[in-house]
């Protein structure tokens, strides 16, 4: 399903978008569904996430490396990607072995604190369409076609 702002529903009428309502901004479905909202800027399009993104991970795709660098720069998560697919957020696809949890706070340490409880990763992952594969034998694929980066189209581009 396809949540999507006024201008989205007016873009894709023959695909059954439904109008987004405030809470499916934040939303974190779990399932097969999306909230889309065009914007009009990359400025636009920064506030929006940093207001009701995950914190967690968050993408750009765009030919536009001076909005990517910006969105990079200034999206308030603790990964961001350029082309690539979020996907590969995962502390083994890292190098960094298997993940215990996952924290969207900059500052998770109680109690006695050194300085490696201190320091906050910000981790930049630039991509050309990439995509992951499984795990394990199985696992559907979320790639099914050659998905080419364009945004000619984009009120965005400048």
């Amino acid at each position: 399903e396809v949540r999507g702002c006024p201008r989205t529903v007016s873009l894709l009428p023959e695909h059954g978008v439904v109008a987004a309502v405030e809470d499916d901004w934040a939303a974190e479905y779990s399932d097969l569904r999306i909230s889309v909202r065009v914007v009009s800027s990359i400025d636009e399009a920064i506030a929006h996430i940093n207001r009701y993104g995950s914190k967690h991970t968050e993408s750009i795709v765009t030919e536009d490396r001076n909005a990517a660098s910006k969105f990079m720069e200034e999206v308030d998560a603790a990964s961001v990607y350029h082309n690539a697919s979020t996907r590969f957020a995962d502390g083994f696809r890292y190098g960094l072995g298997a993940e215990l949890g996952i924290s969207t706070s900059k500052l998770h340490a109680r109690g006695p604190v050194g300085l490696e409880a201190l320091v906050t990763y910000k981790y930049k992952l630039f991509g050309d369409g990439h995509t992951v594969k499984p795990y394990a034998a199985g696992e559907r694929q979320f790639k099914h076609s050659s998905s080419p980066v364009s945004c000619s189209d984009s009120p965005a581009r400048q």
